[in-house]
């Protein structure tokens, strides 16, 4: 029997739990760490990535070219890569012809297709940013480990990464490890 492919998040927020701003723009709390990009690309597996159609939008504009910007550390060029040749899944209902290679579009989020997929042969799926994707998993129970960055900004406003979340869910401490930047990343486990 194979093991189950898993369901990881990775997402930066604030000390208050936003994930962006209140206009939805992230960069306001995001403090670049060249030490932390070179720990989240360490492991060069790949993965599948999961996005919903605004970060989709969002890295589809910036990643097939960053790959090519020397002015980038290595590590980011690095991640460029990766994003670029890796599968991208896109939940979408509206987005029809994607120009970023190696992508699908599913137009809903349904939680059996997502066990269903868990279950198939294949590299373990990763979210980026996609709050109400980490929402929709997270509400079902569908994540596996949550790779959080917190930063160390107060924005006031914004929007929570588990909004709308009511179901209660257990979390196994694997890593906490802090930065000079001030950056903390907090590593979870879903408890069973």
């Amino acid at each position: 029997m194979c093991s189950m492919r898993r369901i990881l998040v990775f997402n930066r927020v604030t000390p208050e739990g936003y994930f962006t701003g209140a206009d939805s723009n992230y960069q306001e709390m995001v403090v670049m760490d060249e030490e932390l990009d070179k720990d989240m690309m360490s492991d060069s597996s790949s993965v599948t990535y999961l996005f919903g159609r605004k970060t989709y939008d969002l890295m589809a504009a910036y990643w097939p070219r960053a790959s090519d910007d020397p002015n980038l550390s290595s590590a980011i060029q690095k991640m460029a890569k990766t994003l670029n040749d890796d599968t991208k899944i896109v939940f979408s209902k509206t987005l029809k012809n994607p120009t970023w290679k190696n992508t699908q579009i599913i137009p809903d989020l349904d939680p059996n297709e997502i066990r269903k997929m868990k279950q198939e042969k294949g590299n373990d799926m990763l979210v980026l940013g996609s709050g109400s994707i980490v929402s929709q998993l997270t509400q079902h129970g569908l994540v596996d480990e949550y790779m959080l960055v917190v930063s160390p900004r107060l924005i006031g406003k914004g929007r929570p990464l588990f909004d709308g979340v009511t179901s209660k869910t257990s979390l196994e401490l694997r890593e906490a490890k802090g930065y000079p930047s001030g950056n903390v990343l907090l590593r979870y486990a879903v408890h069973d």
